[in-house]
């Protein structure tokens, strides 16, 4: 799996949760998913992306996207 797919799989995942958070516990979760959907917008615009950096120090394969 490379960066691209991950980045869209943990950044979907936290959208979800962050939904599913604020209808059990408390709606101020609901700023988790607007974080996570500013970041997405932000790095499709720029190229940089924070999650993107992280994983490939890790040693995750470079995609397309995120070289």
């Amino acid at each position: 799996m490379n960066i691209d797919r991950m980045v869209m799989r943990i950044a979907g995942s936290l959208v979800l949760i962050g939904l599913l958070l604020s209808l059990v516990w408390s709606r101020q979760w609901l700023w988790l998913s607007a974080f996570v959907g500013a970041n997405l917008i932000q790095a499709s615009f720029t190229g940089f992306c924070p999650l993107a950096k992280l994983l490939k120090a890790v040693g995750v394969k470079p995609g397309e996207a995120f070289p």
